[in-house]
């Protein structure tokens, strides 16, 4: 059985393209967002004499979600910048599995409590 090499380089490789990936898309989905917004609310004339409370917004991914699908505005922003922040957590994650494919203990050991820092933070809000 001969399994493919995993190198260095290949990793690197593979974690730019996620990185940019990752950016670009997010970047779209929040373009198209803002789109859409400018397009439903962009002509309103605003009185900055009097105070209008906004809707809260989306705290709960599974809302955020259900808003994007329905095509509101601000649904669709909040998940591209949801998708901005799951990058970078992303490539530790794809990170830590490279390093587990290269069998290097000391960089899996470092990646995984990186992954956890971030994923707790991200939980808790700290």
């Amino acid at each position: 059985m001969n399994t493919p090499k995993v190198t260095d380089a290949g990793i690197k490789r593979m974690v730019s393209v996620l990185l940019r990936t990752g950016v670009m898309i997010s970047g779209a989905v929040v373009l198209c967002g803002g789109i859409l917004y400018l397009k439903r609310y962009g002509y309103g004339h605003v009185d900055y004499h009097i105070f209008h409370a906004q809707a809260a917004v989306d705290s709960r991914l599974g809302r955020i979600v259900r808003g994007a699908i329905a095509l509101r505005s601000r649904s669709i922003i909040q998940l591209g910048l949801l998708l901005l922040i799951a990058t970078p957590i992303a490539r530790v994650a794809f990170s830590l599995v490279g390093f587990a494919l290269e069998r290097d203990r000391t960089y899996v050991l470092v990646t995984a409590i990186v992954l956890m820092v971030l994923l707790f933070s991200l939980v808790h809000g700290a």
